[in-house]
């Protein structure tokens, strides 16, 4: 008898007209949806009109490792699994690794249907950098272990991502001022795709006085890498040049770099012209 395969399925993380044709197709035709909210998933049913045919299961972090060896057997017998989650990509700090790694481990081939995923969706918008990128989940909840993960990554170069909770967002974006520098430029993306959706872009020190105030809904965090270390005009020229590149005017790099460094604002404008 062939083994089964497993379908890792990505949801819209707003709009349901983000989903892709081939998400109602497997929906309707899977042997079991583990669905990490079946509520939820009863609302994306209805949105796209698909009326499954096979069984529905909950698969949640709080039941995630008793059920993934029953879903195994059922994938060894030959069944089509599909798994969803709330929103975007199983398994992206979402339940599904578990159950992937077990049916690597059982000889089962593993697929996606590819959709909406907020982490490449917040760096399209944020302004920063996206040739190089590290997604990092969500931060430790208590201030002395998300102190010590911010100040390790606080020399990282490329641009990073957290999910972050609205309630917490204020208190991260302080703490991550503290670690990399009020300066340092961010963008905190909220309700993407949704009615009220917010690309609010800034240092982050302005972005931990403007969350203050509170805010609503799903939160992407962006945070640019930290740049390299100048001592010249020389030493300045690759990161003003990979800054104009994403969009930024060269005049305000410059500007910015030599407020930073010491350098002349006029020198390394002069130096990015004659580079090219």
């Amino acid at each position: 008898m062939s083994t089964g395969t497993l379908v890792l399925a990505a949801t819209p993380i707003g709009d349901p007209r983000d989903a892709a044709p081939r998400l109602g197709e497997e929906l309707a035709t899977a042997d079991v949806i583990a669905a990490e909210d079946t509520r939820r998933l009863k609302r994306l049913l209805a949105a796209l009109e698909v009326t499954p045919t096979g069984r529905v299961l909950s698969y949640h972090e709080h039941n995630e490792a008793s059920r993934t060896p029953e879903l195994v057997e059922r994938l060894v017998a030959g069944e089509r699994v599909v798994v969803v989650t709330d929103a975007g990509m199983p398994s992206v700090s979402d339940p599904g690794y578990r159950l992937v790694a077990a049916a690597v481990e059982a000889g089962i081939r593993v697929t996606c249907v590819p959709g909406p995923s907020a982490v490449l969706m917040s760096l399209a918008v944020s302004g920063l950098p996206v040739d190089r990128f590290a997604f990092d989940g969500f931060l430790p909840r208590k201030a002395g272990e998300r102190a010590r993960v911010l100040a390790e990554a606080a020399q990282e170069r490329r641009t990073l991502v957290y999910f972050e909770a609205p309630h917490r967002l204020a208190e991260t974006l302080t703490a991550m001022a503290e670690a990399f520098g009020p300066t340092r430029r961010a963008a905190v993306c909220r309700e993407l795709t949704k009615t009220y959706e917010e690309v609010r872009r800034g240092t982050l020190a302005e972005l931990a006085e403007w969350a203050a105030e509170g805010v609503r809904g799903e939160i992407t965090v962006v945070v640019a890498g930290a740049e390299r270390v100048v001592t010249s005009v020389e030493d300045a020229l690759d990161g003003i040049r990979e800054r104009v590149a994403a969009g930024e005017r060269l005049k305000d790099v410059a500007a910015d770099v030599a407020g930073r460094t010491g350098l002349s604002k006029k020198a390394l404008y002069d130096a990015a012209v004659a580079k090219g």
